[in-house]
């Protein structure tokens, strides 16, 4: 039987992307493969991190407990996980909105063609993440109007990297792109300044709700 190390699960609101304010069941998987210089979850990345190994089963029974017609899939790096289409699988069947938070080092294509297609958000590492080298641009023109982009910013030399992206794959962007801030690092009026001064106006600036309505290191929200 497939099982999943599960590193927590809770209901909470979407911090962030497109369904941000609403209400999903969050299920955080262990372990991603690349380790940014911002990464607000690396204890959920460690080798000795607590965790439940749950069965597609035990998953979806847990998120229909819930009462949530949404489902979002985190990390760490969820489509690392062997087997992941299945949970997917089983979860869009039962009618749920499956979301996946995902770093964009994995390939997307096999995971868009399943019947229940999730939604992607999809991360672009910048320079200050110091994991550009692993992003597949591939992934870019796999994105959907229901899907989204998300740069995290924190520098101006990080917000021209991105517009740099952007332009050049201007005519096969379909999706919503965000620019997030690092969490205190970079103020979003800087961010603000830049879409104006660049004239970026399909960028929306998006702030990760849950860091300003709890403590930024509480988890479980």
């Amino acid at each position: 039987m497939v099982r999943f190390p599960l590193a927590e699960k809770f209901v909470s609101i979407d911090g962030e992307g497109l369904h941000a304010g609403g209400l999903a069941v969050f299920l955080r998987f262990s372990g991603c493969n690349l380790r940014c210089s911002y990464c607000d979850t690396q204890w959920a990345n460690q080798l000795d991190t607590p965790t439940q190994s749950l069965s597609v089963e035990e998953l979806a029974s847990y998120v229909q407990s819930t009462g949530v017609q949404s489902v979002t899939l985190t990390g760490g790096e969820p489509l690392l996980q062997p087997h992941i289409d299945e949970l997917i699988t089983a979860l869009g069947a039962l009618g749920y909105r499956v979301e996946i938070e995902t770093n964009g080092s994995v390939p997307l294509d096999a995971f868009a063609a399943i019947a229940f297609r999730p939604i992607f958000t999809m991360d672009y590492k910048l320079p200050g993440s110091g994991m550009e080298s692993a992003m597949r641009l591939e992934n870019l023109a796999i994105l959907q109007p229901q899907d989204a982009l998300k740069f995290v910013v924190g520098s101006r030399s990080d917000m021209m990297r991105a517009a740099e992206i952007l332009r050049q794959n201007a005519l096969t962007l379909n999706c919503t792109v965000f620019f997030s801030p690092v969490f205190g690092q970079m103020e979003p009026a800087e961010i603000v300044a830049f879409l104006k001064e660049m004239r970026l106006s399909q960028v929306r600036l998006q702030l990760q709700l849950h860091k300003y309505i709890w403590d930024p290191q509480k988890r479980g929200v």
